[in-house]
């Protein structure tokens, strides 16, 4: 036989429980240079802009390994 709970879960207590389960959309801000959303605190997905700092190009993650 399955495990039973001894006492019933109240309608508080469960809503309480379920109160986290929300998905919440992220934040986003507008990138200063091209105008594209994006997160904050990160660089721009479109541009590559981050502040004041200039446009970075993709770099390849094969090449910046070491052997």
């Amino acid at each position: 036989m399955g495990a039973v709970p001894k006492r019933k879960i109240s309608k508080g207590r469960k809503n309480r429980r379920r109160s986290q389960d929300l998905l919440k959309k992220p934040a986003t801000s507008i990138c200063p240079k091209c105008k594209q959303p994006k997160r904050p605190h990160f660089k721009c997905p479109n541009c590559g802009h981050y502040g004041k700092l200039e446009s970075t190009k993709k770099s390849d993650k094969s090449a910046t390994k070491k052997k």
